[in-house]
């Protein structure tokens, strides 16, 4: 049975049409992965499904009585409300009269008038009904629905808006980008609820694992027309590049009858006198078809540029201890790295991972234990937050620094065609940073860090936003670089591909080491932290499970000023973390970087003072709680 018919539509918010004469249908109970490049229009598609836009033409067909949930790409800013709140708001203006009047029975002096004329708003639509069932997918979830929505991490607020797409029991769920913000433990988590979704679901992902275990079908978005294809993955790309091929061959051949009505057309005098008018008129109709067709898009062509090959040996670790107050964080990890290991780091959202890195790079002490650096090493670190752009500097700035050419692999490169290798043209080199799309932004992070000499590369999170095509390339130049690679990414497939050894964060301080990948970690017995982490706030782009321990008592005395500055230093921490947050939803907000740089700046100041001071505040921490242990 079809739910949703797409019949012949256009549309477009630019030049180029999104959606060129667009048909196809999706039928009740399918699972469907869509895809396609960066910019290609998979969010409008959606959008167009819920009636954000109108198409400029053709016909978009509901099933009668269609109810449709719908996960967003981006994540609202906190305003206040709390967890069940925002979910309520699935259910719309009747989920806002159950949330009113929850709030005025709870209030110590209740309006009982108000409270009746929302009682008789719920009734009419039988509304208590969703009371009962966010309760249920808020359990399900296992979210405190009086928690406020705002203070939680990331991945938390995508697990709030999953329970408010589902809130309303829909018949078909829309989710954009549903792993974004989520660690794997918590991938596999919403796979196993999609797994048991019953209705039909449409999902836009770069997770290639993600799209193998849910996609029954794929649906691609190339150059304004959908294709479908057969999942899995491995099926599309065979399928694709058979339709290319096609494609290839019927555009060979019309060349080449083009080619030769234009030798036609351009003969002497006497051949036009005597021409055949429909001839010609076919010739301009098909001149001004090639004219308008529309190419495949170039792909990504970059390479790494490594330094002189670091000793080989790169790190040593011994019996590294690390915590915040008396949470363990790491517990005596022992290991060996060598020049052109690819290792990555395995673990939830908070466990530690990052700081891992930070004690590596010794920007944190451990309590005990000691990191030994090899010799020659060269650096080049990738940063999840991206706080190495300035979103006022154009692209070529923010690679070349003010030089027309740089070095590449022992290679003088123009700036310009160099970020061409990252598919910027020419035009757009000339554009700020804040002008970029998510993906945009990543590959440019890239052009800057494989822009730099290194024989060991740091790379926090890199796959976010990229297309799947740009990612097979990374991961390409990644496998061949010659030196070593330290990874933290929530991206299954891409650790697969890449990692020769993993460092497996396993609960209380516990890291272990394991040869291969993810999944080898899984064959061999890896398990994730059996206990689920509670919603928390974000701290430095990483979720923390808990503030430095409070109950920490003094076990030899310390001067009177630094005990008082022992105890008041979990408040510090707090407030610091508050502050944070409060700034960084500010600066995620989709309009934050349209606003002029006497605006953003500040802001942008202000968050890096704070994180500074946040540093400072759990360095300040562990020489404190050393003395006392």
């Amino acid at each position: 049975m079809s739910q949703i018919v797409f019949d012949q539509v256009q549309f477009a918010l630019g030049a180029a049409p999104l959606l060129d004469q667009c048909s196809f249908t999706i039928e009740k109970g399918e699972r469907l992965a869509l895809v396609g490049r960066n910019g290609a229009g998979k969010s409008t598609l959606l959008k167009l499904i819920i009636d954000h836009y109108q198409p400029d033409q053709g016909v978009i067909k509901l099933a009668q009585g269609l109810k449709i949930g719908h996960l967003q790409q981006e994540l609202p800013s906190g305003d206040g409300r709390t967890v069940m709140e925002v979910v309520l708001g699935g259910a719309g203006d009747v989920g806002l009269a159950l949330s009113e009047y929850q709030k005025i029975s709870g209030s110590a002096d209740p309006d009982i008038d108000r409270m009746t004329e929302l009682q008789h708003v719920i009734e009419a639509e039988d509304g208590w009904r969703f009371q009962t069932r966010a309760a249920q997918v808020t359990s399900q979830l296992n979210l405190d629905p009086e928690v406020e929505f705002g203070s939680l991490s990331g991945g938390w607020r995508r697990r709030v808006l999953l329970a408010r797409a589902l809130v309303d029991d829909p018949d078909v769920l829309i989710l954009d980008e549903p792993t974004n913000h989520l660690d794997i433990k918590m991938v596999e988590w919403l796979e196993e609820l999609l797994l048991g979704f019953n209705g039909t679901i449409i999902f836009v992902s770069h997770d290639r694992a993600f799209i193998d275990r849910l996609a029954t079908r794929i649906i691609d978005l190339d150059r304004g027309k959908i294709q479908g294809f057969p999942a899995p993955y491995e099926a599309y790309l065979d399928a694709k590049e058979t339709a290319l091929a096609v494609e290839a061959e019927q555009r060979a051949q019309q060349d080449k009858v083009l080619a030769q009505e234009e030798a036609w057309i351009r003969q002497g005098i006497k051949a036009r006198r005597t021409r055949n008018e429909g001839r010609v008129r076919a010739l301009k109709a098909m001149r001004v078809e090639l004219a308008a067709r529309r190419k495949v898009t170039g792909q990504a062509n970059f390479d790494i540029s490594s330094e002189q090959l670091s000793g080989k040996k790169v790190f040593e670790l011994k019996d590294l201890v690390f915590r915040f107050g008396d949470k363990p964080i790491i517990s005596g990890l022992t290991d060996l790295v060598t020049r052109g290991e690819k290792i990555a780091l395995l673990g939830p959202n908070g466990i530690g991972k990052s700081t891992l890195l930070k004690l590596l790079l010794k920007d944190l002490t451990p309590v005990s234990g000691e990191v030994v650096h090899g010799t020659r090493l060269e650096m080049a670190y990738f940063d999840q937050s991206r706080d190495a752009l300035d979103p006022e500097k154009t692209l070529i700035d923010s690679v070349a620094e003010g030089r027309e050419f740089i070095e590449i692999g022992g290679k003088r490169r123009h700036v310009i065609s160099y970020l061409e290798d990252f598919l910027f043209s020419p035009q757009r080199c000339h554009m700020q940073v804040r002008q970029l799309s998510g993906g945009e932004t990543n590959r440019l992070l890239l052009a800057r860090l494989f822009s730099q000499p290194a024989n060991l590369l740091i790379l926090d999170e890199p796959t976010n936003d990229l297309d799947m095509d740009t990612l097979e390339l990374l991961i390409d130049r990644i496998s061949e670089f010659p030196g070593t690679v330290l990874l933290v990414s929530h991206d299954r497939y891409f650790i697969d591909q890449l990692a020769t050894k993993s460092w497996a964060f396993e609960g209380n301080g516990a890291v272990r080491v394991y040869p291969g990948g993810y999944a080898d970690w899984q064959a061999q017995g890896g398990k994730w932290p059996t206990q689920e982490s509670e919603p928390v706030k974000v701290k430095n782009n990483e979720t923390i499970t808990d503030t430095p321990a409070q109950k920490n008592k003094a076990i030899r005395k310390l001067s009177y000023k630094d005990q008082r500055e022992f105890d008041q230093m979990p408040a510090t921490i707090e407030r610091l973390e508050s502050d944070i947050e409060a700034v960084e939803a500010e600066i995620a907000d989709s309009g934050f970087y349209s606003q002029p740089l006497e605006k953003t700046g500040p802001v942008l100041q202000r968050l890096e003072t704070l994180q500074d001071e946040l540093n400072t505040a759990y360095e300040r921490w562990a020489e404190l709680e050393s003395k006392v242990n």
